[in-house]
């Protein structure tokens, strides 16, 4: 078995469409970057990269590449599970957290689940997805930004376990 962690942090810009977990989520304001800026997806794919023993997300989807300008964290995510299936490693769980104070993320968490574990074939049961605030510390707690946190279990599959998987 491995284990992985990834870690992301956006902060705000106004004009753009907050994306968690692959759901939009009402906000006057949604995060900065490349892609479609989702942290929680980007801690999730450096989580699994990592655990599997590969490069990281800029590595594999780097922010000069036009082709990724805008794009769905989810349909990098899609990638990246593919990436995990080339060398036959299989999902045991994922746990990860958001840190945000706003908006509310409660109430999205089960489509969040939902988007995540049709992405990575793995049943939603193995997913856990919390939310905390920074206690209004630092640029997360001062509402600049989102971060998120993600941790993982990986196995070798049964056809790996012929052969060595890294």
């Amino acid at each position: 078995m491995f284990a992985g962690l990834g870690y992301d942090v956006h902060r705000f810009k106004k004009g753009r469409k907050l994306i968690l977990g692959g759901v939009e989520i009402a906000s006057p304001k949604g995060l900065d970057g490349h892609s479609d800026a989702d942290v929680l997806i980007h801690a999730l794919m450096d989580a699994l990269l990592g655990a599997a023993g590969l490069n990281d997300i800029g590595h594999f989807f780097p922010n000069t590449d036009p082709a990724y300008k805008n794009i769905s964290s989810i349909k990098l995510l899609e990638i990246v599970y593919k990436e995990l299936k080339k060398k036959s490693f299989k999902i045991n769980n994922v746990d990860m957290t958001i840190i945000a104070e706003a908006p509310k993320i409660y109430p999205h968490i089960d489509q969040m689940k939902e988007n995540i574990a049709k992405s990575i074939k793995t049943n939603k049961t193995r997913i856990a997805i919390k939310a905390t605030t920074n206690e209004k510390m630092g640029f997360i707690g001062r509402g600049e930004g989102i971060g998120a946190m993600a941790t993982v279990s990986i196995s070798p599959s049964l056809r790996a376990k012929r052969g060595n998987p890294r």
